[in-house]
């Protein structure tokens, strides 16, 4: 069955970086486009960033462009999201999320597989 397995969350300082990955399993990895969202206590679980099934094509929210960034390493099955100069808004739990077909969609509402989450706490 598909697995989505995210790492790399933990307690950073303010200005720190941070790399998340997702290792996905039980998928045609080329045949989905995969994203990353985040949940923060008391709100909905948000787009952050999304790469479409060949890497061609990235989308980020408005937050998060020019911080954050998004990849996929096609040989090892994985995605990617390095986050630099990390906020304390950034602060939540980090899902990653594939969807098939090519294009990101903005909406959870799309991705049919989700990973466990890993959380990212931020202070300032």
């Amino acid at each position: 069955q598909v697995q989505l397995v995210e790492s790399g969350g933990g307690l950073v300082q303010a200005g720190d970086s941070l790399r998340l990955a997702c290792a996905t399993s039980g998928l045609t990895f080329s045949s989905y486009a995969l994203a990353w969202f985040r949940q923060a206590p008391g709100k909905e679980r948000e787009f952050v960033a999304g790469i479409s099934w060949n890497g061609g094509t990235t989308s980020y929210a408005d937050s998060v462009k020019g911080r954050f960034t998004i990849s996929r390493d096609v040989g090892e099955n994985l995605v990617y999201l390095q986050m630099t100069t990390l906020k304390p808004e950034d602060a939540a739990v980090y899902y990653c999320a594939a969807k098939r077909l090519s294009g990101i969609a903005y909406h959870k509402s799309y991705y049919g597989y989700w990973g466990q989450g890993t959380r990212v706490t931020v202070s300032s």
